[in-house]
């Protein structure tokens, strides 16, 4: 098979090492090679060097020009809600007009709209919006991403999202518990519902189950029945937490087991040392706290603690309309206060671990699968200085290019 060989990079940049998920001090370490190149063989990274180390290669080689570019792990979106149809253009305008996103829920506007939207779009439509979803991310450089379901809150439309997800190459997780449907009169007899007749199949179809524990959605008695019988039939657990409340998801999540929680807008000192004392990931959304005027994650503290922190977009229609990564790279460096090698680090590997992949995702190393960004600017460091640019992005993914 050909190998490629990527020559003449400006600059090679990964997170060092290769344990996951990286903390404390670990989190802001990068290893930079200056003037290097990358070998690829079968879809893996074979090697990794300065070009005046270039061993002589043999047998066909393809050979792509990396002059003046950087090259980064392709990024990892842990947390997404791309599967969805509509949108909520005017509930935008509502908000920027004064109305809060609790309000909005109360009225029926929020989920419950884009429920309706994407019930609407039948399988069909919704796997054409997904594919669209995905490759406006891919263009982002995001090459590895999880999306949610939660936007159908009935049997068919969730398991359509499933497998609209998997289609499009994504991670699927069931949110069977993001809101409750107009069908039903309250959480628990919804929950009776989704347990019993959507998690059998969903099961077969997601990787992980995730919830939103928060005032005015699921308390945690009810999350934990749900991520109970999630558990016990083999999905990874995950939960919405802290976005406007502490409601005792970061204490449940620690009960339980999960990869990870994620929002933590609203995270006080006691859930900062209880993550950092557990094996439960911060997952960090910038982008949803900007988007809805809210008060960034606590960050620095959570790093400083030794939380494992992983960086995503939370993309969605009503909250965070943003398939960026580099442009929650730049939140987290100036608004979140992390390092850009911080923010590359949440953004590639620690994100891949709360996706069970970080042993092959999010690093530019030996073993790892070829996804990388080859960046047309001067420094890696780019991905998060340059506030919504240009960055020149050529995805490679498993070795081929992505977009040409």
């Amino acid at each position: 098979m050909t190998q490629i060989l990527i020559r003449d990079l400006r600059q090679v940049a990964t997170p060092a090492g290769r344990t996951a998920p990286l903390r404390g001090s670990d989190l802001g370490r990068t290893d930079v090679l200056e003037d290097a190149y990358i070998i690829v063989d079968d879809g893996r990274i074979a090697e990794v060097g300065r070009m005046r180390e270039l061993p002589p290669l043999g047998g066909d080689v393809e050979e792509v020009d990396g002059r003046g570019r950087c090259a980064v792990p392709g990024l990892v979106d842990c947390h997404t809600h791309a599967a969805f149809a509509g949108d909520r253009v005017e509930e935008f305008a509502l908000r920027a007009s004064g109305a809060s996103y609790e309000e909005l829920h109360a009225a029926g506007g929020g989920i419950l709209a884009t429920v309706r939207a994407t019930r609407g779009a039948g399988e069909k439509g919704l796997t054409a919006e997904l594919i669209r979803h995905r490759d406006s991310m891919l263009g982002f450089g995001t090459t590895t991403f999880e999306a949610k379901s939660g936007y159908g809150l009935d049997r068919e439309t969730e398991l359509a999202s499933l497998r609209a997800i998997r289609a499009a190459g994504g991670i699927p997780t069931w949110l069977g518990a993001h809101a409750v449907p107009p069908e039903f009169d309250d959480a628990d007899a919804y929950l009776d519902f989704a347990l019993a007749e959507v998690l059998p199949e969903a099961a077969g179809l997601a990787e992980a189950a995730d919830v939103f524990l928060e005032r005015g959605a699921f308390d945690v008695a009810q999350a934990r029945r749900y991520l109970t019988a999630c558990g016990a039939a083999g999905l990874a657990l995950r939960l919405h937490g802290d976005q406007f409340t502490e409601a005792g998801a970061i204490p449940l999540a620690i009960e339980l087991g999960a990869r990870s929680v994620d929002h933590l807008e609203a995270t006080g000192a006691d859930g900062i040392h209880a993550l950092a004392g557990s094996e439960v990931a911060a997952v960090l959304l910038p982008a949803s706290a900007l988007f809805l005027g809210r008060p960034m994650p606590p960050a620095r503290a959570l790093a400083d603690a030794g939380a494992a922190l992983a960086l995503a977009t939370d993309f969605n229609p009503g909250s965070a309309f943003c398939e960026s990564l580099p442009l929650a790279c730049s939140l987290a460096c100036t608004q979140l206060h992390l390092a850009p090698s911080e923010a590359l680090a949440a953004c590639t590997v620690n994100a891949a671990h709360v996706l069970g992949r970080a042993d092959r995702k999010g690093r530019i190393a030996p073993g790892f699968d070829a996804d990388l960004l080859l960046l047309d600017v001067p420094d890696w460091r780019y991905l998060a200085y340059h506030l919504g640019g240009d960055l020149g992005i050529e995805p490679i993914f498993a070795g081929r290019r992505a977009l040409r």
